[in-house]
């Protein structure tokens, strides 16, 4: 090509005559008036999505220890399925929670995790700060049910490792866990708490000695986990940034964010425009996922003449770090932990639980707010353990509140409910039941729904689909 240019003969070179490129069109104006607003606007939403991961999980630990007074390795333990109080993305509301943070900085943490036996079983994830699995526990986890002390070292670790952990780097100093326990055959939710009172929780250099372990249960008070979508994402971007090692391909992006008064080892200090185009940016990153998920791409549902969609969508590799050899799925991985936390390390085949997400009725049209659904489940739903319906608010992804803060009916509510002949059940999810239909009804009031139809321990038929599902329906 450049040799093209040095044959261009020297008559050529006249009055008048421009470079080739260097610049825009004739003619050509710029689309943009404020060019500071611009700028950090633009890089104020990618940041959103980028940090999409790292914010869902620190929201998790700044509101345990803003609104239930939690402190570094203590144990959060519900003493009962959650309700709407515990204001969080897409939670369960069958089995009791369990979740505790702790910080590297501060050396080497041990967690205890009693085996799975008659009396119960805890499983679940350990995850870093950017809410990547650093560790599977339970039955299908690195102990494989056994239990046992693991060990979390922080980035750069040198020291040695005592005989009889399970060692775990973390590439990040601050972890989270999130852990369900599970009641055993013949055990109630109330056997199942005091089950996950066998953890324990302390720093590795308190092992000779560990202290009394501090379990706090939030039954009855208000966790707030959900991410600010307003300037207040950023000052959470801010805190998280200030404390984790930089992965080398997030430099750029820390380097754009210098624009925006966020600069590791300096205080957050946005100016006045930066905190109008920080506002606005978070606010339509919402609505950009909110419009993500509504147009949700068809190749993405579970059966291709249903409407669900798998509350688990791994990346190409069945992990969900997104990753790949030569770029990273910004707009996978902020889907994914937009309406989902706590993901396993890999999406296995054969999952030990199936969250599969209405996403529309059986004729393609979204479920809206102030409508009434239904749906039939079968009598022979293919489960080892149970199902569970659990409805969501469309907008936040977490529980609705409501009169009676029911947010879930499940294989067992099955008594209570009225079957059909062929031994269905009729489930109705709206702002009112049908009359004389109330034991059948999960409440919405008058917000979009969105239902999650969840199978503990799904079968072969479930798995290789060759079961399908019926789509809600909407009760005219």
């Amino acid at each position: 090509m450049l040799a093209a240019f040095l044959t261009i003969p020297a008559t050529q070179a006249q009055d008048g005559m421009e470079p080739l490129g260097g610049q825009p069109p004739e003619g050509a104006t710029a689309s943009v008036k404020d060019f500071d607003y611009q700028i950090k606007y633009q890089r104020a939403f990618e940041a959103v999505l980028w940090n999409m991961p790292a914010i869902a999980i620190y929201s998790f630990r700044r509101a345990a220890f803003d609104n239930l007074g939690i402190r570094d390795n203590d144990i959060v333990a519900y003493s009962a399925p959650a309700t709407p109080k515990l204001e969080a993305i897409t939670a369960n509301s069958t089995t009791p929670y369990i979740t505790a943070f702790t910080d590297l900085r501060q050396g080497p943490v041990v967690l205890e995790v009693p085996a799975a036996s008659a009396e119960g079983s805890v499983y679940g994830q350990v995850v870093d700060a950017w809410q990547f699995t650093i560790a599977d526990v339970g039955p299908s986890g690195i102990d494989k049910g056994q239990g046992g002390k693991f060990l979390f070292t922080p980035p750069g670790y040198q020291g040695a490792i005592p005989p009889g952990y399970i060692h775990v780097t973390s590439p990040n100093f601050r972890i989270a866990l999130a852990f369900r326990s599970v009641p055993a055959p013949g055990k109630s939710a109330a056997d199942a708490y005091q089950y996950s009172k066998k953890l324990r929780m302390y720093y590795l250099s308190e092992a000779g000695s560990p202290p009394e372990q501090r379990f706090v249960d939030p039954i009855d008070k208000r966790y707030p986990t959900l991410p600010f979508y307003d300037g207040r994402h950023f000052e959470d971007m801010h805190a998280i940034l200030s404390v984790e090692p930089v992965n080398p391909q997030d430099k750029v992006m820390m380097g754009m964010l210098t624009s925006l008064g966020i600069e590791k080892g300096k205080p957050f200090s946005p100016d006045e425009t930066a905190k109008r185009a920080m506002q606005q940016a978070a606010i339509d990153a919402w609505f950009y996922m909110q419009h993500w998920f509504d147009n949700m791409p068809r190749e993405k549902f579970y059966w291709p003449d249903r409407h669900y969609a798998s509350l688990l969508q791994a990346d190409a590799n069945r992990t969900f770090t997104f990753g790949y050899d030569n770029h990273i799925d910004l707009i996978g991985r902020a889907a994914e932990y937009f309406w989902c936390t706590y993901m396993p390390k890999e999406l296995s085949d054969t999952p030990a639980t199936q969250y599969l997400m209405a996403m529309a009725d059986k004729d393609g049209k979204l479920l809206q707010a102030g409508k009434l659904y239904k749906i039939d489940v079968p009598a022979d739903m293919p489960v080892k353990q149970f199902w569970a319906l659990t409805v969501y608010n469309r907008a936040t992804m977490s529980f609705i509140y409501s009169d009676s803060n029911r947010t879930t009916l499940s294989s067992y509510d099955l008594d209570g409910m009225r079957k059909n002949a062929d031994g269905s059940v009729t489930i109705y999810v709206g702002p009112k039941p049908p009359q004389g239909l109330e034991a059948n009804w999960i409440p919405t009031a008058e917000k979009r729904p969105l239902p999650a139809m969840r199978f503990y321990g799904g079968t072969e038929a479930l798995n290789n689909k060759t079961f399908k599902m019926p789509d809600f329906e909407l009760v005219e």
